[in-house]
């Protein structure tokens, strides 16, 4: 059997890859990967959203959100990716800094897990000598959770000081983690290492020097952290500053990614390694006239559906027999990871739960030429009225032309020609309507397909909505 190594980020789109955005980053590290050694997935979307409903997708190998939301592994599922591999004769190791994983109990699985602590306002350690000073405007930044009076983005810099540093930025600290532990343990095959960098994540705190590449001539307040709400908060400006600290972030992570792959070069891993590369969701920073990944906004009443920028995010997969510099359009997604990677390596694992994912090994391997014929990222829901509350996240639907959202931003249904407007901009529903209503239906179908109960069914079975309901959506804080 091989080893296996999953490397997880948060919150990377799949446009911040190989310049492909309007506004480039700079990815050289992730660029060459793909380019030199990895299979690239080109049609991989988010299942399950956001943080650890994907990434319970991921252990699982089984979707969760038709079913659940935000909750412990082992509440979700019998299965676990670790435990399961461990059946099997594999070791298993967490590093991450994403501060969820560990409130989820995703460590149990595993026989070592280790965290940084302190991303996203994780108060480990307080310091109340000091004062909490506001370093984003409240009108500018996500309000809640609040402590002592002050928001996330505040709390975040105050815990952990801003790194001047970037030996003191935690992609720094994850990947020297990794490094070390691969240096210590590269010989006691076979092992499986999940290594979860919660960047480029907000706040955005690169070191300013790596900001001013992208925007040099800003000189108002550094903008750390959308307000997950209407883009219109924000001048031309602080938008472009914004965006500047987000691909700050998004190159610091490619470069201590870039360094732990090395370091299989150094230690000779390939050939015995399976590694993948992917992300849980992107971000919206200006695109359809709002910022952040979900809406959270008082200001705001718009239902947010899961457009590309958020829901289409990079995989690739390297090592083995996995073909060098080869670009795959199929569509996957994150129930699917689990199987395939398992494939690959040759591990046989008895899941006490039956998995839902399906393998896209034989596609990678070039014995079959598809995959899945769709993909469709979707949130869990709690309706009180029946209809989905104001402002939820709702899902999209993806083909190879198509992007469909059931409920659009404002309760109507949107259709997207994702082969000219692969950022869904230009709503073309109204002249398709039975295209509109075959995706609908095929919505219908993958729901039923999953044992979605009536509730679910008879929540999204009418496309739109004339009014939003009460309830609740999955995010990351109540």
């Amino acid at each position: 059997m091989k080893n296996i190594i999953l490397i997880i980020t948060d919150t990377f789109r799949y446009d911040s890859l190989a310049g492909r955005a309007a506004r480039p980053v700079r990815t050289p590290e992730l660029d060459r990967f793909a380019a030199e050694r990895a299979t690239a997935v080109e049609g991989f979307y988010t299942g399950s959203f956001p943080t650890i409903p994907h990434r319970t997708d991921v252990a699982t190998g089984v979707l969760g959100w038709p079913h659940y939301g935000w909750q412990p592994i082992d509440v979700s599922s019998r299965n676990h990716v670790a435990a399961l591999l461990r059946g099997t004769g594999y070791v298993s190791q967490l590093i991450c800094d994403c501060p969820h994983l560990f409130n989820s109990r995703f460590q149990h699985g595993f026989d070592a897990a280790f965290q940084h602590r302190g991303q996203e306002a994780d108060r480990h350690l307080l310091r109340l000598n000091d004062p909490i000073p506001e370093v984003v405007a409240r009108d500018k930044t996500r309000l809640h959770p609040e402590f002592r009076g002050r928001t996330l983005v505040d709390i975040h810099r105050w815990v952990n000081r801003y790194p001047e540093c970037e030996a003191d930025t935690f992609p720094a600290k994850t990947g020297s983690t990794t490094i070390r532990w691969l240096e210590e343990n590269s010989t006691a095959d076979p092992f499986f290492l999940w290594v979860d960098f919660f960047d480029p994540h907000e706040p955005w705190d690169a070191p300013e020097y790596l900001v001013r590449r992208y925007d040099p001539d800003y000189d108002g307040p550094p903008m750390l952290h959308p307000n997950y709400g209407l883009a219109q908060a924000y001048t031309d400006a602080e938008l472009h500053n914004l965006w500047a600290h987000y691909a700050a972030e998004s190159e610091l992570v490619d470069r201590w990614v870039g360094r732990v792959l090395q370091k299989l070069d150094d230690l000779q891993l390939w050939d015995n390694t399976i590694v993948a590369i992917t992300s849980d969701h992107g971000m919206s920073i200006g695109e359809h006239a709002r910022t952040g990944k979900s809406n959270i906004s008082d200001s705001d009443q718009r239902y947010w559906p899961l457009y590309p920028e958020l829901g289409h995010v990079p995989f690739l997969l390297a090592g083995g027999e996995v073909p060098r510099g080869q670009s795959l359009p199929i569509f996957a997604q994150p129930v699917d990871i689990l199987p395939t990677l398992c494939e690959l390596a040759g591990a046989a694992i008895d899941p006490p739960q039956p998995l839902e994912g399906q393998s896209f090994a034989g596609a990678v391997l070039g014995r079959t030429a598809r995959h899945r014929d769709y993909a469709i990222s979707g949130c869990h829901v709690r309706p009180v009225s029946g209809v989905p509350p104001r402002c939820a996240s709702t899902p999209f639907v993806i083909t190879e032309r198509w992007g469909y959202a059931p409920v659009g931003a404002y309760g109507t249904p949107e259709l997207y020609d994702l082969a000219a407007d692969p950022l869904a901009e230009a709503n073309v529903a109204a002249d398709h309507p039975q295209v509109c209503r075959d995706l609908h239906a095929l919505l219908l179908d993958h729901l039923a397909a999953h044992g979605a109960s009536e509730e679910v069914m008879d929540l999204w079975r009418s496309a739109g909505c004339a009014t939003g309901g009460g309830g609740s959506w999955a995010v990351d804080y109540d």
